[in-house]
């Protein structure tokens, strides 16, 4: 089984259009999730990754986020999300996002 990280917080949303990204299951389940944050790791981890929230989420809730790696295709075409797969990459993602949040508040 994958290692599958998330976290929970309080998030505000400054009503700016997000891009939409839909998540599919393995059981075929589609869910909505909007891009709160895009992380260049191509120097230290040679890929990117990305911070999704559930769409539509109230503001005031704490919400589970998914952060995957994200792989582009070599035509620039839509790429693909991949689970991330070591604890040095989930330390580079945790430190982004607390820096994030904090220039966030």
């Amino acid at each position: 089984m994958a290692h599958e990280h998330t976290h929970d917080h309080d998030h505000e949303h400054d009503h700016e259009e997000h891009e939409v990204i839909t998540l599919v299951d393995d059981e075929g389940n589609e869910t909505l999730y909007e891009i709160l944050l895009t992380i260049d790791g191509q120097e230290e981890f040679k890929r990117n990754y990305v911070l999704l929230y559930p769409a539509g989420a109230p503001e005031d809730e704490d919400v589970e986020l998914q952060a995957y790696a994200y792989v582009e295709n070599e035509d620039g075409s839509e790429g693909e999300l991949q689970q991330i797969e070591t604890d040095a990459e989930w330390d580079m993602i945790e430190e982004v996002f607390n820096t994030f949040m904090t220039e966030e508040e």
